[in-house]
């Protein structure tokens, strides 16, 4: 009786002690902003063919246009003895402007994974999540001084976190000297054709001092299903990369939109940044190739065959002037998309931006991109200025601003 009456006694603090080594976190980003263009289509297919509209626009926006998108989640460890921890993250995105879910209507469409850390060992997780170039390169190659204004066009090399991979088992090493590396493979779940829609990655990083440099590589089979049609609202036949509009509708990323038939595409990026100071400069490379193109019939609406590469090459300045005001600007120059006959594309983009902090938790924030294109896009068409996730224009020029304020929790 003495035992069980010690035993329920301390029961409270025998459970408190279990609850003491697992802890859920809950956190997120809520921002909103105003964004002005000076251009957008309404129409592809009016005036003979060269798209209508022309308008200026201004519209309000959950972040797509800003500094981040809204967003929140869900972290939780739980310590498993010898150095073992279970982890998970669920982290769904969503828009102020209305409550609608982000990423199609997928309810953790920014991250869903499950896994398990080991001390020194590194860190294996499962579910949907980010491809290597999103741990090891973005960082280096973007960040919170200009915003989603400033992604590369159509973010064709995922760098600004765009396409999410389902399926996926993932593999992050710790630090060991400077250096990190990491792999990931997505199953294609394909019955029959277990790589139909695989997709893998591999990167590797070394910060050592003011110096850092970042590597990867993503291989994604049939890339309009594994990579491009991963949120819930993707079509199961129809073009994810991007359509050519219609007399009612505007272009989406006709920078890539007309090669949704290709079997693969494999994209290689680097960044390497240097710091001195407030100051952080920077260097980034991309290359995507889309290779097999037409192995699609069904999308090959242009009737492409053979392989295209798209690169990018950017360099950034990032200043922090005062713990409380931050300034960046960066400038890309991209090329290519030039398939048998028909010549590619090239698209120049400066951006720029400022972020006040009010206090560790809220700041405002003004970005601003400039882009002009020249040459023929991907639906052979005169290549026509497209920012950020913003409508294309109408020309080969565009102009867009936003201004808005951003809370964390």
């Amino acid at each position: 009786m003495k035992k069980l009456i010690l035993f329920f006694g301390l029961s409270p603090f025998l459970t408190a002690a279990v609850h003491a080594q697992s802890s859920v976190t809950l956190y997120g980003i809520v921002t909103a902003n105003v964004t002005y263009s000076n251009n957008a289509q309404t129409a592809a297919t009016a005036n003979g063919g060269r798209p209508a509209g022309g308008a200026q626009v201004a519209q309000f926006d959950s972040g797509t246009s800003g500094l981040a998108s809204s967003r929140w989640g869900l972290k939780g460890t739980e310590d498993l003895g010898g150095g073992l921890k279970a982890i998970f993250q669920l982290e769904s995105g969503f828009s102020v402007n209305n409550g609608a879910l982000g990423q199609g209507g997928t309810a953790f469409g920014r991250q869903a994974w499950v896994g398990i850390n080991a001390d020194r060992y590194g860190t294996l997780t499962l579910g949907r999540q980010g491809d290597t170039s999103v741990e090891f390169v973005s960082a280096l190659s973007y960040g919170w001084y200009w915003g989603n204004l400033a992604i590369h066009p159509a973010d064709y090399d995922n760098l600004n976190f765009t396409h999410r991979i389902n399926n996926s088992i993932k593999y992050l090493s710790d630090s060991f000297r400077g250096f990190r590396f990491g792999g990931l493979y997505s199953v294609g779940g394909v019955a029959g054709n277990v790589t139909q829609n695989q997709v893998w990655s591999t990167g590797i990083s070394y910060t050592g001092g003011a110096f850092a440099i970042a590597a990867s590589i993503i291989n994604a089979r049939n890339p309009n299903t594994s990579l491009y049609g991963t949120n819930a609202n993707a079509s199961a036949t129809g073009n994810n990369l991007g359509s050519a509009g219609s007399a009612t509708a505007p272009e989406s990323n006709p920078v890539i939109a007309g090669f949704a038939s290709a079997r693969t595409q494999q994209t290689v990026s680097v960044a390497t940044t240097y710091t001195t100071g407030g100051a952080i400069f920077g260097v980034a490379y991309s290359n995507t190739q889309f290779r097999g193109l037409g192995s699609n019939p069904s999308l090959n609406t242009f009737n492409y065959s053979g392989s295209t590469t798209l690169s990018t090459v950017g360099a950034s300045l990032r200043y922090q002037a005062t713990p409380f005001l931050r300034f960046g600007t960066s400038f890309d120059y991209t090329e290519g998309g030039s398939v048998g006959n028909k010549g590619g594309a090239k698209y120049e983009q400066l951006n720029l931006g400022t972020a006040y902090s009010l206090s560790k938790s809220t700041e405002v924030y003004v970005t601003g991109a400039y882009q002009h294109a020249s040459g023929t896009d991907s639906l052979g068409r005169p290549a026509v200025a497209a920012i950020g996730y913003l409508t294309p224009s109408t020309t080969n020029k565009q102009v867009a601003v936003s201004a808005g304020v951003k809370h964390l929790f």
